[in-house]
């Protein structure tokens, strides 16, 4: 008869097969088919950024199956809001990425001189390439973005929950809590980024967050998104631990998809992914990176959280 951790063992190695087995296989056999080569980076077309956000799925299917073919149930599925006496830490997963991107790309055009263009010039590309200039909008471009910057504050979360549940009930809702008692608080948080990291490596080898053509593409790209994926899991993880659901993460990931990219509109070039002012880059991640750091020290002081 299976002990307990060795049924656990059992269903996270179900579900990563299950996961990353749906998700390369519709990256190399249907996904890179239909693109024809065409880089995610800078202004893909809708069709292209609705193929590449069904992949977002593939981690919510994975749940399902592994739910299913393990006849685990779904008793304990993290899905449930668990809203008393945590309500500070859903405003922390809906408006903490928004003021972090904001103030990394604050850091990002401090430390890189003349990176900031008040015109919005790269904004103003992006308007040019889809046909629609920047002198039929009826007000100035910065005001444009300072609305949409607070929309996302405000609405991205919501916005964007149905896809980022697609990926948060499968790596928070799911493989965190299986591998909660095998591994201690800092292993944990480093192998779940890396394996987040690394699922998304096909969409990076195409160009996803990083573009094509650097310096030792796509490996760069792909370590480079490990390391994002450690600090932005570390952030979802947190807030998934300490209310015991998933949910805050689905807010939280949506908050960092709406939010993400707002510093480089703000830029002539749209700045370096590798470096900002997006948190995909080492300085526009500065602030996401010291409070991961706070919430690692946090959760090593949780008596509920096992210690490394």
């Amino acid at each position: 008869m299976k002990t307990a951790n060795q049924q656990n063992r059992n269903r996270v190695l179900i579900y990563l097969g299950i996961t990353f087995g749906l998700t390369w296989g519709y990256c190399f056999f249907i996904l890179y088919p239909l693109i024809n080569g065409e880089t995610l980076n800078g202004i893909p077309a809708v069709a292209t950024q609705l193929l590449v956000a069904a992949a977002m799925f593939f981690p919510a299917i994975g749940v399902l199956l592994t739910r299913l073919i393990t006849k685990e149930g779904f008793q304990d599925v993290w899905l449930k809001l668990n809203l008393k006496k945590n309500v500070r830490y859903y405003l922390l997963a809906w408006f903490g990425p928004g003021v972090l991107t904001v103030l990394g790309s604050g850091l990002y055009f401090l430390l890189v001189k003349g990176s900031f263009d008040p015109n919005c010039g790269y904004m103003q590309v992006i308007l040019d390439t889809a046909g629609a200039p920047a002198g039929a909008i009826p007000f100035p471009l910065n005001t444009l973005l300072l609305i949409q910057l607070v929309q996302a504050f405000l609405l991205a979360p919501v916005m964007n929950f149905i896809t980022c549940f697609g990926e948060e009930w499968g790596w928070r809702g799911y493989l965190l809590p299986k591998m909660e008692n095998r591994l201690g608080t800092v292993p944990l948080l480093l192998v779940t980024g890396v394996i987040w990291g690394i699922w998304h490596a096909p969409l990076t080898a195409i160009g996803h967050n990083y573009g094509m053509g650097y310096a030792g593409f796509p490996f760069t790209g792909i370590a480079m998104m490990c390391l994002f994926c450690i600090v932005m899991g570390i952030f979802l993880s947190f807030v998934s631990l300490k209310t015991r659901s998933c949910i805050p993460a689905i807010l939280g990931h949506g908050a960092i998809n709406g939010i993400g990219a707002i510093g480089i509109y703000f830029t002539q070039d749209g700045g370096d992914p590798f470096v900002g002012p997006a948190p995909t880059g080492i300085i526009g991640m500065i602030p996401f990176m010291i409070v991961a750091i706070c919430m690692v020290i946090a959760l090593l002081r949780d008596k509920k959280t096992p210690l490394s």
